[in-house]
């Protein structure tokens, strides 16, 4: 296994599993035989400061682990025979929603030409030039659908690049919370396969790998259609007068015909919730519980609100509206998505806040650990309050990949086991 945008490792925790004596509280089974031979993490600007995830990833799993460099200066190493990179069967790797464009038809010389600094670039480069046979990718739901100006664009240029490239792809929309997390994120998985089996689409929807190993059930509404074969042609005319994606919340692709439907959870597991995380207070420092003078800014920030402001720049008047919020958050049900800001002091609409024993709180960072399913206490190998929570709000739910991993391991590396 290769891992890219590596953060703090739950791609390689979800897959490979921990094991540590110093730190037995980290242990987790893993999900196969796996075994990450390769990982890169960079934090732009790059200074050393801005590091901290790719520390965390090497305090937990090793020096030398995991490797701090620009992946695009990576990859010219490479190609130039500066650098190696060993050979890998799976490329995992959670990456930015951006515009990937593509400004050249594969016909001319040299082949794709996206936008520069777009990240999914890197992954086609490294496909390209390594060919694993599998490869599992996780990126907000957003994907499906952008641009705003031409729906379900992107999504239909990586499908077309993961096409030229040979794969056959299936992804679902998931809600982690749905799947027996403590917390409701929803974000797309993909899944990849360089296969010369001929799928049947539709029953690929129910029995392909991630349906497996995130069940779905109602596939009532299907719908099917061709993407191009040119992620230059799909820039030019995919969907150019849709108003709405045709890309629906699951669906497969197989030499550039595309099945896809919207698809409802089929587990029958328990169900978490944020109460299952809260520490004992007496691990909570004070300066995470909020002082009663401040609770009227953050009810305010949390509540709905209908109220006449002016535009500074063009001083045009207006009325700006939003809807409320729970206040406190419930411990009785899933938390809501915990985002990059989760830290720091400061009151704010997007912040968790719990009410326990009578006194209002902050999730501290090792809440926010368990929250994506990482062990508690993850984060904590230097860092400050808000670096961890910048963590954990770029990470992903760990038991995804990891139900995902055992299928895999189960249906293509059964005699290994």
């Amino acid at each position: 296994m290769a891992e890219l945008f590596a953060g703090v490792g739950g791609f390689r925790l979800a897959l490979e599993g921990y094991e540590s004596e110093e730190y037995p509280q980290f242990n987790r089974a893993p999900s196969g035989r796996f075994e990450t031979v390769w990982a890169n993490q960079w934090e732009p600007p790059g200074t050393k400061t801005k590091q901290f995830a790719w520390r965390c990833y090497e305090a937990r799993f090793g020096e030398g682990s995991c490797v701090n460099e620009d992946i695009n200066k990576v990859l010219d190493d490479y190609e130039a025979g500066r650098v190696d990179i060993p050979d890998f069967q799976l490329l995992v790797g959670g990456f930015p929603c951006q515009d990937y464009s593509v400004a050249k038809p594969l016909s001319k010389s040299g082949g794709i030409d996206g936008k520069k600094g777009v990240l999914w670039w890197d992954i086609y480069r490294l496909l390209h030039l390594k060919e694993p046979k599998y490869v599992i990718l996780e990126n907000v739901d957003r994907l499906l659908k952008s641009p705003a100006s031409q729906r379900g664009r992107d999504f239909a240029i990586m499908l077309s690049c993961f096409g030229d490239l040979g794969y056959s792809v299936e992804w679902h929309v998931v809600n982690s919370a749905e799947y027996g997390a403590s917390q409701r994120r929803k974000r797309v998985y993909l899944y990849a396969e360089k296969t010369h089996e001929t799928w049947d689409l539709e029953a690929r929807l129910e029995d392909g790998v991630l349906a497996e190993a995130l069940p779905i059930k109602d596939f009532s509404a299907m719908s099917s259609f061709d993407i191009p074969d040119d992620p230059y042609e799909a820039t030019q005319s995919f969907n150019l007068n849709g108003k709405k994606s045709p890309f629906l919340t699951n669906g497969v692709m197989q030499d550039f015909h595309v099945v896809t439907v919207d698809a409802q959870s089929a587990y029958e597991g328990d169900l978490g919730k944020l109460g299952d995380v809260i520490v004992p207070e007496g691990e909570v420092p004070e300066e995470f519980f909020v002082e009663d003078e401040k609770l009227d800014k953050w009810k305010y920030l949390k509540g709905s609100k209908r109220e006449e402001r002016v535009d500074k720049r063009t001083g045009f008047t207006y009325w700006y509206t939003e809807g409320s919020m729970a206040f406190p958050d419930l411990l009785t049900n899933p938390s809501r998505t915990i985002l990059t800001g989760e830290g720091g002091s400061g009151a704010s609409r997007f912040k968790h806040i719990v009410e326990i024993d009578g006194r209002y709180r902050r999730l501290v960072p090792d809440e926010l650990d368990q929250l994506q399913d990482f062990p508690k206490g993850w984060t904590d190998t230097g860092m400050t309050d808000g670096q961890r929570a910048f963590c954990m709000g770029n990470a992903l739910v760990v038991r995804i990949p990891h139900a995902i991993g055992k299928v895999l391991s189960r249906r293509h590396f059964q005699e290994s086991l």
